[in-house]
């Protein structure tokens, strides 16, 4: 049961930063509130997930953007110009914020677009995601306790 757990929130995590609109974080505070999983493995567990995630919508801007117009794509034009919008504004540091709902896919994709290096890119996206999921677990162990 317990690994099914760390699974289901691994899935979750990396599902919700790609094309599916999930909340793993939803998963996250369900565990929280469970009892039976450690705190930090399941912090990590949510931000290595939600950062492989953002790492695949990387790859798309960098490498697939060609495709945008099919229907599989992730990102709408109409997305894609509000993370232009933002990078634009607040330049690599707006990575720290591909965790906010509707401007987070889309930042990580633009930054593929305008081939952020690697590095960078998986060190500030972990950064806000891990600050992301720390707040979340917090808070639902205080509702929770």
């Amino acid at each position: 049961m317990e690994a099914a757990g760390y699974v289901s929130l691994f899935v979750s995590a990396f599902a919700a930063a790609t094309i599916l609109p999930l909340s793993s974080e939803a998963v996250l505070s369900a565990l929280v509130a469970s009892d039976g999983f450690d705190l930090s493995r399941m912090i990590a567990i949510a931000s290595l997930g939600n950062t492989l995630g953002a790492c695949v919508n990387w790859a798309l801007g960098r490498y697939c953007l060609r495709w945008q117009e099919k229907r599989w794509f992730p990102i709408s034009t109409a997305g894609l110009e509000r993370g232009t919008k933002w990078f634009r504004r607040y330049g690599l540091f707006a990575l720290l914020f591909s965790w906010v709902p509707i401007v987070g896919d889309p930042l990580t994709v633009v930054a593929g677009i305008f081939r952020v290096r690697f590095f960078w890119f998986l060190l500030l996206v972990a950064a806000g995601k891990t600050a992301r999921y720390i707040v979340v677990a917090a808070i639902a162990e205080k509702a929770f306790a």
